[in-house]
């Protein structure tokens, strides 16, 4: 038991969820009941049964209760440093018209490029800042963030630096960026993808890499997008220059994307609707995490990924909101862990993990997602009774405390 220390936080909790694996296989969330956490300067100091706490270890320390607590949840593909709003688009969506038909018109992406290109980057850091606000009060202590609505140089850029701007506040959750180097073809570009992608890698990668305002470089292979080819010396080059890969595959047709990720040792890849056997034993050989988009699946009418092969293959199941205006206009990971367990078949073990500790192993982050000495303080204190009641339809925010390096970015009111 750690000493008494007068700066220290100790959270009690019924039920402490450490997403920390358990000696017992009927435990795999790692439920200690009747719990505390000490925290002292930003990170986990000790975890331990209640009864173990005297008066004199408690000496000074400021003290919380909760029925549950867990890790911060991780959201681990958002692109929720959008401008503007897709509502007519997404009308159009709910009356029949798909995806690709939209693009075809001017809709989707290249619509969001030109709001991104017309904001300034205090008008997008602004957004973002509300944005992230509203994620962390739904117990997000870390989220990631893509660019790739800029769709040149100087927007990208805007987007990359509008990220850094906002999660400099306090109440900011971590934010781990991420240059969407390839996510769809400019109106400049005249139809040319290979031209395009090369004057990415070779100009547009090099000068914002210089800047080091991310930390992965992304790209969006599919036929409507980006060929393994067209992407393949990006993130070559990303890799070369110590930048980790995630990758958007399969999510209208299976076109290598998995094999290519698996070949490069991406940290994810994201959707996985339509990967065949082939792309799902290379990933796993290769220990890439497979991120589930529930909201946009829902959002485009698909059928889910083959969960069930994901798991016979051993592949790490992450579960993400795809935060974006057009295909998951929401700023929740509870309603994607909802929809994970009801349209998806997981069970609620892997969803809560997949939005804790394996979130947090897809962005190369070991220090958080657990509740577990020398983990970053990062935990929920929720008004809920059971971890199970997470991954329930709430439709508002349950989260009572937020603490993000040991101090309270949110508390409900």
């Amino acid at each position: 038991m750690s000493s008494a220390n007068a700066a220290d936080t100790v959270v009690c909790a019924k039920r402490l969820v450490t997403c920390v694996p358990g000696a017992k296989a009927s435990n795999p969330l790692g439920v200690i009941e009747d719990a505390f956490v000490r925290l002292r300067a930003g990170r986990i100091a000790a975890v331990g049964l209640r009864r173990d706490l005297d008066d004199a270890s408690l000496a000074g320390a400021t003290i919380f209760e909760s029925e549950l607590v867990t890790p911060g949840l991780v959201d681990a593909h958002t692109h929720a440093a959008w401008f503007g709003s897709r509502h007519e688009e997404y009308a159009l969506r709910m009356a029949g018209a798909d995806y690709e038909t939209i693009a075809k018109h001017g809709g989707g992406i290249v619509s969001t490029m030109r709001a991104v290109r017309g904001a300034s980057q205090e008008a997008i850091a602004a957004s973002l800042e509300r944005r992230l606000a509203r994620m962390v009060a739904q117990g997000i202590t870390t989220v990631e963030v893509k660019s790739g609505y800029g769709l040149d140089l100087e927007s990208e850029r805007k987007q990359l630096r509008a990220m850094r701007d906002a999660s400099a506040s306090a109440r900011a959750p971590r934010v781990v960026p991420t240059y969407l180097a390839l996510h769809a073809l400019p109106p400049e570009a005249a139809g040319d993808r290979r031209g395009y992608a090369t004057r990415v890698a070779d100009r547009e990668f090099e000068e914002l890499a210089a800047e080091r305002l991310f930390s992965f470089v992304d790209a969006y292979i599919e036929r409507s997008a980006f060929s393994v080819d067209d992407a393949r010396p990006l993130l070559e080059k990303a890799r070369k220059r110590g930048f980790g890969v995630r990758l958007h595959v399969g999510q209208f047709a299976d076109v290598g994307g998995a094999e290519l990720a698996a070949e490069l040792g991406a940290k994810s890849v994201d959707h996985l609707e339509n990967v065949g056997d082939e792309g799902r034993a290379a990933l796993a050989n290769a220990g890439v995490r497979a991120i589930l988009l529930p909201v946009a699946s829902f959002t485009l009418a698909q059928q889910p990924p083959d969960v069930e092969a994901l798991r016979r293959a051993g592949i790490g199941l992450v579960v993400a909101s795809d935060a974006n205006p057009g295909t998951a206009p929401t700023e929740s990971l509870p309603l994607a862990l909802a929809m994970a367990v009801r349209s998806y078949g997981l069970t609620v073990a892997e969803t809560i993990l997949g939005a804790t500790r394996e979130a947090a192993r897809s962005l190369g982050l070991d220090d958080t997602g657990v509740i577990a000495p020398g983990a970053a303080a990062d935990l929920v204190l929720w008004d809920l009774p059971h971890e199970a009641a997470i991954v329930q339809p709430q439709g508002v925010p349950r989260a009572e405390r937020v603490i993000r390096r040991g101090e309270s970015i949110f508390v409900a009111r």
